[in-house]
């Protein structure tokens, strides 16, 4: 049996080449709290962070208690740490307005989007990724949606290539009664090959975001849950389903554990604690050759605002000893 890896994230903050790290996993297990202390950590050692939620839920602006918005904004009492709150789904409707005001051309457009299915999110993604190269960071948290979207941006360039496939053919039968119409209406002309393009470039941008996501020295995804049957057996599809697509996986966080007094009178308290070592002891046995398994206490206040995350983070680091 090989000896247990340390229990902490300090990997990831050795690790200098990395350049993407998602976190994710079940909603309600404390991923925003585990993003946000993450990136407070890397910007002690990193040149320049961002922080990015994708989560509809937009849960950084009241983890920090500061409003954010698509724009990296600086975190209140950090020099080199930014989030942005991005909503994946409204870039595409903002790229149907632009792509057109000449109706045929975006009624076109809206018809293919939402045709094929995950086309929007996939448009949103690249636009994101897009906004993200331009920008220079050293490295980059999402704090992503509750597991079932994660996973879907390594299926987008397919996707586009198929919207792609699908405008071509259309364009070929339709293009030029289109155009003519578009003339005789007096629009201007083109709004085809816009369209076809900024398709191309969103694919391109996204096929060569997947090539970086699935090296292990640019990306890691820290798998976020608590110590119940149901957030065990979701960790294990995630962990399985990165495995599938090739992306690096060696950290799980294990969140809200309970480690009451021995002179506690609480009955709940106690049967919790019992059930949740039950599951921490199976996660133990499940990961323990190959994951660093950090424990995080369940605190009587919650996290919110920099100094409280501050504080938390240090958990990431050094581990938590419950008081005897």
């Amino acid at each position: 049996m090989s000896e247990e890896l340390a229990p902490t994230l300090q990997n990831i903050l050795d690790q200098k080449s990395l350049k993407w790290i998602f976190c994710g996993g079940k909603g309600g297990v404390g991923k925003t709290t585990t993003s946000c202390s993450l990136a407070i950590q890397l910007a002690s050692c990193r040149e320049s962070v961002l922080l990015i939620s994708t989560d509809p839920a937009h849960n950084l602006s009241d983890a920090f208690g500061q409003k954010f918005s698509k724009e990296a904004t600086k975190v209140n009492g950090f020099d080199n740490l930014f989030a942005m709150e991005i909503d994946p789904n409204s870039s595409l409707q903002e790229m149907i307005e632009q792509s057109d005001n000449n109706g045929a051309m975006g009624s076109m457009m809206q018809d293919l989007a939402f045709a094929i299915p995950g086309v929007d999110e996939a448009m949103g993604f690249a636009e994101i990724m897009k906004h993200v190269k331009s920008m220079e960071y050293s490295v980059i948290v999402f704090d992503t949606a509750p597991t079932g979207h994660t996973l879907r941006f390594l299926s987008f360039p397919a996707v586009l290539e198929k919207a792609l496939g699908k405008i071509s053919a259309l364009g070929g039968r339709f293009g030029p009664m289109i155009q003519q119409m578009s003339s005789m209406m007096g629009a201007p002309m083109g709004g085809q090959e816009d369209m076809f393009a900024k398709l191309e470039s969103m694919r391109a941008i996204i096929t060569e975001v997947n090539t970086q996501f699935k090296d292990p020295e640019k990306t890691t995804f820290v798998c976020v849950c608590i110590s119940e049957f149901l957030s065990l057996y979701e960790t294990e599809r995630l962990v399985q389903e990165l495995t599938t697509y090739e992306i690096d996986t060696h950290n799980i966080v294990v969140n809200q554990l309970l480690f009451p007094s021995k002179s506690s009178n609480c009955p709940q308290c106690t049967v919790r604690h019992a059930m949740q070592q039950k599951y921490l002891k199976e996660a133990h046995e499940l990961y323990d050759d190959f994951f660093h398994i950090i424990q995080l206490p369940l605190l009587t206040e919650e996290v919110r605002g920099a100094e409280k995350l501050k504080e938390f983070s240090n958990m990431l680091v050094e581990p938590y000893q419950p008081p005897e």
